[in-house]
């Protein structure tokens, strides 16, 4: 077991780097289905089907990448490299998607289709490095669940600064830049002037290069391949991983738990402006309700991921993690009932986050487990390739969550153009933020009573291998 410790300036430095990925992918998951049919200009059903067709074979392309980064070797060791060369690149596409060209419809979709994957191949070829990166500083168990609560504690105050900052920055560079009288045209939500959603999205790709980099600079890999890599099949190394039966069952429920978070999301902002219909910005931030739910939001989570490390140390991460995600389950099926009263609303967003924010931590402290069974049964850790196949389940969660929030909106009528949508359409989008998440947890729960890898037998692997290497270099 690497016995090194971990300072805080490295946990810190490994946090930066979820923060500055959170930071675009937030702007993503909540208001992407928003830009694209309010702002860019396409239909609800066509932006689903885009999400969809984009990260299914993009999710694929995360498997090449880590099976890339595993065979990558320079003097700053194989994961912390893509945080420096892909850093601009993510900043810069992440514009370009968001910028909305004077093209007809059919040119809008070919534009939609071809910015939007590329953004999505430069997330991948820095976050499956950097999610590879954590199997790779220690092989500590503990070390391990600290630094994943410390990437997931700044994954979340990332989403926090985004949604504190997004809905200002695009207001305002609609008002100053983009001839739009903010009072006017912005009352019951955010902005849908193009300028203004192109500066907004390119000022937080600054912070998030900044971010990368110093992740990258504050970071150092440790753990080594007990035998040699060179040679190595990238046909056995995929043969290994699906007959890896826990990565299957974590890949399933990390997916359903994902599209828990997808489906949620990207329905909030129509939630807010067609059932709730509060017109309210506070005072001196311009924040409207939608952003003040995600904001509460984020902050539980984070309330939950702080938690986790201290909660699944004393229960278990595998009992922990059943509970929360049942939980969230329950706790959202409240938001069908509840009547259309705010302060109620905030207060269920609050502890259904709380609950959230216990899974996510845990799920990528599970993967690097899986990374040490791995490498106990077949002599090779592959972590790029387990890491990039948990950034797979994400983009897949997000994408089915996506695709089908599209899809359901256009099955209940959903029109941009309308003033007032219709009653069924409401309906629709009341069932897409309650009942049809508490499935998606139920399948999680499910799936994870059948998870094999309990803090005691995750022990007693890493003490095997700790052997393992012991007598690999004494000879």
């Amino acid at each position: 077991m690497t016995t090194e410790k971990i300072g805080l300036r490295e946990k810190i430095g490994y946090g930066f780097g979820d923060a500055a990925s959170s930071m675009f992918w937030k702007i993503f998951g909540m208001y992407s289905l928003f830009f694209y049919t309010d702002v860019f200009g396409i239909t609800a059903a066509a932006a689903g089907t885009m999400f969809l067709v984009a990260r299914l074979w993009d999710s694929f392309f995360d498997v090449f990448v880590g099976i890339m980064s595993d065979r990558t070797k320079t003097r700053w060791g194989k994961y912390r490299p893509y945080l420096l060369w892909f850093a601009i690149p993510f900043a810069v596409m992440g514009v370009i998607t968001f910028y909305t060209p004077d093209f007809g419809q059919t040119g809008k979709l070919i534009y939609a289709y071809v910015t939007y994957s590329l953004m999505m191949i430069v997330y991948s070829l820095i976050n499956v490095p950097y999610a590879s990166l954590l199997g790779s500083i220690t092989s500590n168990p503990i070390e391990r669940n600290t630094l994943s609560s410390y990437r997931m504690s700044f994954a979340f105050i990332g989403s926090f600064v985004t949604f504190m900052l997004l809905q200002p920055l695009v207001d305002f560079y609609a008002g100053h830049f983009g001839g739009e009288n903010i009072i006017k045209t912005t009352e019951n939500s955010i902005s849908t002037n193009p300028t203004g959603w192109v500066l907004g999205v390119g000022t937080i790709g600054v912070v998030c290069v900044v971010l990368f980099l110093l992740c990258f600079n504050w970071t150092k890999e440790r753990v080594t391949q007990i035998e040699s890599e060179e040679n190595v099949s990238v046909k056995q190394d995929l043969k290994n991983l699906f007959h890896n039966s826990p990565w299957w069952i974590l890949i399933g429920t990390g997916l359903a738990a994902l599209l828990f978070n997808a489906i949620r999301d990207s329905v909030a902002i129509y939630y807010f402006r067609d059932y709730v219909q509060v017109n309210y910005r506070m005072s001196g931030t311009g924040w409207d309700m939608t952003t003040i739910y995600f904001l509460v939001g984020q902050a539980a989570n984070l309330i939950g991921v702080m938690a986790a490390p201290a909660v699944s140390a004393k229960y278990g991460k595998k009992r922990t993690y059943m509970i929360s995600i049942l939980m969230a389950g329950i706790l959202s099926m409240g938001f069908y009932f509840v009547p259309n009263n705010v302060p109620l609303i905030l207060v269920l967003q609050f502890f259904t986050s709380i609950f959230a924010g216990y899974v996510l931590p845990l799920l990528w402290s599970m993967f690097a487990d899986i990374v040490d069974h791995q490498e106990l049964t077949t002599g090779r850790r592959a972590t790029g390739l387990i890491f990039s196949s948990s950034s797979m389940s994400q983009k897949l969660g997000w994408a089915l969550g996506a695709a089908l929030s599209g899809w359901i909106l256009a099955i209940f009528n959903y029109n941009p153009q309308a003033a007032q949508q219709a009653v069924e359409t409401i309906f629709g989008e009341r069932l897409m933020i309650s009942i049809f998440p508490a499935f998606c947890c139920l399948l999680a729960f499910v799936g994870m009573l059948f998870y094999p890898l309990s803090d005691k037998k995750v022990k007693e692997i890493i003490e095997q291998l700790d052997q393992k290497r012991a007598k690999s270099t004494i000879q």
